[in-house]
């Protein structure tokens, strides 16, 4: 059985991936997701060793039955609507006009997520 040929010419989508265009976007993306990433899962670990390694601090009231864990826990879901509208604004301003430039420099080769599923 004959194993299909190998090419070595680019695919529009390697093309696209080897583009500056391109890096210059996931530069853009990793410069926001990975720092507010780390920054969120640190927090996020503060709030459990916290939990575990002071449980007086944790179980101070704060204003009658409300706890200092109470508040840091609330607050944990505050700061994931608060990043999550951060982001939103991000993309919109710095990931959205320069991946729509790539998409009608290529034309029809890569969809927009919403455009594939319409």
């Amino acid at each position: 059985m004959d194993s299909p040929p190998i090419t070595t010419t680019a695919t529009d989508v390697q093309l696209i991936d080897d583009s500056e265009e391109f890096r210059a976007l996931r530069r853009s993306f990793r410069s926001f997701a990975f720092p507010v990433t780390i920054g969120f899962v640190l927090w996020y670990l503060l709030y459990v060793l916290l939990s575990c390694y002071a449980p007086g601090l944790m179980g101070a009231k704060v204003l009658g039955h409300v706890n200092v864990a109470l508040v840091l826990g609330l607050l944990q879901f505050v700061t994931t609507f608060v990043i999550a509208g951060w982001y939103a604004r991000y993309a919109d301003r710095r990931i959205d006009p320069p991946a729509a430039a790539i998409r009608q420099a290529h034309g029809a080769v890569v969809h927009a997520p919403r455009e594939a599923a319409e």
